[in-house]
């Protein structure tokens, strides 16, 4: 149970200027403006800011948190696009880097459907030269969580970076949270991401993923609930805390308890009429740092996580499907939901 699973004081460090810093890939995303159209049909596109740690930022920040962000933008339309909307909703911009020159900061194309392709285009990606110069300790250290997507692992100096401040930010106290986020592509080697995921998550209290996600860090798939094996291998070091995505089935939560037993909890799906499926996890992850930070007790903090990615997926853009929070309070409210603070 929730309840039972021992955890770090999220509620500490309750006076420093940034809740979260987001670390990672921020872009420009085209949606396609017909509801179940494919590329060849749809004949014309919204556009928004995508990315998923960007899109954590911007949840977060919707929710009331002060959010923070590290990335790389180039010094172009796409670029400047970008700045101005996190700006705009609110996000602290001072950890990101402007670049000039053949970077290009990234670019997605989605249909609006539920089972939709999307093709992105990551070359030569401005957040992936993120570099190890780039990182502020006092950024860091003047915030209460720092998020990492592992797409920042992927590849040289974007990795050298990410290790760099998940390091500092476990010297300033700061609690770490990994998103696993495996995009294949993005690696030069499928043999490379057990070994850095595994050393990343090493660095973090909290880590997140779904099921084949978590088998890539190495677990053997011929285990059976090989995701248990996951979270137990990952509890017995520093990390206090697994949240394994199921899509449909929901999430499991795994910690220890106060006799350093493995506890579990699972929590549902809030059921909705899905538009697109992308942007589910990012709304997750920023309803359940929402919650930790703010006093909702862990069985709260997830259930907010869940309802705020049903209220993404309905929408027709993940960044401006974002919920704020007395309209996530009331959906869980009205589907039954009653919080154990109530």
């Amino acid at each position: 149970m929730t309840d039972s699973i021992h955890l770090s004081d999220w509620q500490a460090n309750r006076d420093r200027t940034i809740d979260v810093v987001c670390l990672g890939r921020a872009g420009v995303d085209f949606y396609g403006n017909t509801d179940g159209a494919d590329f060849n049909a749809e004949s014309s596109f919204k556009k928004c800011v995508g990315g998923s740690p960007a899109n954590v930022a911007i949840g977060l920040a919707e929710l009331g948190a002060k959010a923070g962000f590290i990335s790389c933008l180039t010094d172009d339309a796409q670029g400047r696009y970008v700045r101005h909307y996190m700006e705009n909703k609110g996000v602290n911009l001072d950890g990101v880097t402007t670049l000039t020159g053949e970077y290009r900061t990234s670019l997605a194309v989605a249909e609006l459907r539920p089972e939709p392709e999307v093709v992105i285009y990551r070359n030569n990606a401005a957040d992936l030269a993120l570099c190890v110069e780039h990182i502020d300790s006092s950024y860091l250290s003047n915030a209460r969580c720092l998020f990492v997507s592992g797409t920042a692992l992927s590849t040289s100096p974007s990795r050298e970076a990410t290790f760099c401040a998940m390091q500092m930010a476990q010297l300033a106290g700061t609690l770490v949270v990994l998103d696993l986020d495996y995009r294949p592509y993005s690696w030069a080697s499928p043999k490379d991401p057990p070994h850095f995921y595994r050393l990343a998550a090493s660095f973090s209290d909290v880590v997140i993923g779904n099921r084949e996600e978590f088998e890539v860090m190495g677990i053997p798939h011929d285990i059976e609930d090989s995701h248990v094996s996951a979270a137990s291998e990952l509890l017995s070091g520093s990390t206090e805390l697994v949240i394994v995505k199921g899509g449909a089935e929901g999430c499991e939560v795994f910690g220890l308890d106060s006799n350093d037993n493995l506890s579990s909890h699972s929590q549902p799906i809030f059921k909705v009429e899905a538009r697109k499926p992308y942007g589910a996890g990012d709304a997750f992850a920023a309803g359940l740092l929402f919650g930790l930070l703010n006093q909702y007790c862990l069985q709260d903090a997830v259930a907010l996580g869940a309802a705020n990615a049903a209220i993404n997926v309905t929408g027709d853009t993940c960044a401006d499907a974002m919920s704020s929070l007395a309209p996530l309070q009331e959906f869980m409210r009205n589907r039954g939901y009653t919080f154990t603070t109530d």
